[in-house]
């Protein structure tokens, strides 16, 4: 990750303020998840009053990304993720996810919507990032 994507991301999660949804914590699981993979690559592009996005992607991966975490911030008081894979990268198996044509950088993708801190969920998002990962090294 670039200097200033890492400044970005840091002042992000150090200003980010929550009553209860819990919604912090699991963007940091997330974060660390991808954190702990070999290879890979985070990207961090800010657009304040619309999306936070922390992008992986493994090297010589032939796209941007494998898994896009998206922390939506059209309400900074009540924000929620949007955790994006391409369709064909990942299964989901409990149909937790929207099919979203085209949605993904142009392509089918499967996206994910997390308002709260479900331990089920985020368990399951880490199972997806796995699977994606394995994927892009594909």
């Amino acid at each position: 990750m670039k200097d200033d994507e890492k400044e970005n991301l840091a002042e992000l999660i150090d200003s980010w303020q929550e009553p209860t949804s819990g919604v912090r914590r699991v963007f940091l699981r997330l974060r660390d998840h991808l954190e702990s993979k070999d290879p890979v690559r985070l990207a961090f592009k800010a657009r304040p009053g619309v999306s936070y996005s922390l992008r992986a992607a493994t090297p010589g991966q032939g796209r941007e990304l494998f898994v896009m975490v998206d922390v939506i911030d059209d309400d900074p008081q009540n924000r929620w993720l949007s955790v994006c894979f391409y369709g064909e990268m990942i299964t989901d198996p409990e149909e937790m996810g929207d099919l979203i044509p085209g949605g993904l950088l142009g392509e089918d993708g499967y996206c994910f919507d997390v308002q709260e801190d479900d331990n089920a969920m985020v368990t399951y998002l880490l199972a997806r990032i796995d699977e994606a990962h394995q994927s892009a090294l594909q």
